[in-house]
């Protein structure tokens, strides 16, 4: 079993996250600039045996898909043809940054850690991955 690489697309910053090889439980792994997303997985994936892209569907509270969603779909394009062996799957990411944000407070973080927004991104794709691998396990 391989394990399963969350993405957090967004031109500026994108978070990505990571599962245990067994698939169950979900752990921060880099933030970087959009453009560097992909050559960082194909490096990642010399390493690691990846069975799964998941990427985060950005909408809105209406379910309609949000205005980042056209930079999203062309990221889906794009690392479908570098990486075409590896699956991808959307996923609605609502709630995600809101919820790294509450994390972080609760946390206790220092306040330069809770505007770093590479921290949010990362732990956003974390929030995404643990409860993707919560539905899937029926935790």
């Amino acid at each position: 079993m391989g394990r399963i690489l969350a993405i957090d697309y967004g031109r500026k910053r994108t978070g990505i996250a990571v599962s245990d090889p067994l698939q169950i439980i979900a752990g921060g792994l880099i933030s970087l600039h959009g453009k560097d997303v992909v050559n960082f997985i194909k490096e990642y994936i010399q390493k690691e045996h990846v069975d799964l892209f998941l990427l985060g569907e950005p909408r809105q509270m209406n379910n309609q898909p949000s205005e980042n969603m056209q930079w999203v779909e062309q990221f889906r394009k794009h690392l479908e043809r570098e990486i075409p062996q590896i699956p991808i799957k959307m996923v609605d990411e609502r709630f995600t940054s809101v919820l790294a944000h509450k994390t972080i407070s609760e946390a206790g973080m220092s306040k330069k850690m809770k505007k770093d927004k590479g921290i949010v991104d990362e732990l956003s794709a974390t929030i995404m991955l643990q409860t993707y691998l919560e539905t899937i396990t029926n935790i």
